[in-house]
């Protein structure tokens, strides 16, 4: 918890939205994107019925844009990485970041054994108190390539808005296709 009112776990969090009411067609669709970890998918009641969705796709159309698409090695924060870094594209993904310490130490041990440049994915931004600054390059210093995030928390997404190494992915179709809109 950072602040006073912040939901302490997961668990909270899906009782609150467990008590949506029932609707006409039974069941509320509820859309959740990258859930932290697999087990909470069953902390949620009757009333609501979670749809399980991914912003991956997001990144991976992204990432066959780029001029280096067949030199990228994905690391993935919670289970480590396929490959070796030497000379490649490396990009760390993750489903949230919040003060980020960790996603620079994983960089630093990247570029430590060759990676010839690092970024990031995470599906949710959420950098609590500005931590987002601590990824903004400095002339003196190796940054991010890349920090790709999606637009599932608006206020990081507008203080992040043009400043580099960020780049914002839109959930906007992917949310209107599970919701078959």
């Amino acid at each position: 918890m950072e602040e006073e009112g912040d939901v302490a776990t997961a668990f909270t969090m899906a009782r609150i939205l467990s008590n949506i009411p029932i609707s006409r067609g039974g069941p509320t669709c509820l859309v959740i994107y990258d859930i932290h970890a697999l087990q909470e998918r069953f902390y949620f009641g009757d009333h609501v019925l979670p749809l399980f969705e991914t912003g991956i796709s997001l990144l991976k159309q992204r990432l066959h844009q780029l001029p280096d698409a067949d030199k990228i090695v994905v690391a993935f924060l919670d289970d480590g990485m396929e490959g070796n870094p030497a000379d490649c594209h490396v990009v760390i993904v993750d489903d949230l970041v919040q003060s980020g310490g960790t996603l620079i130490e994983r960089q630093k041990v990247l570029l430590a054994h060759g990676a010839a440049k690092v970024s990031a994915y995470v599906t949710h931004g959420v950098f609590p108190k500005c931590s987002w600054e601590r990824f903004t390059r400095k002339n003196d210093e190796k940054g991010f390539a890349y920090f790709w995030m999606t637009d599932s928390c608006p206020h990081t997404v507008k203080a992040i808005e043009n400043r580099a190494p960020f780049e914002v992915l839109s959930l906007a179709e992917s949310i209107a296709d599970a919701l078959q809109i």
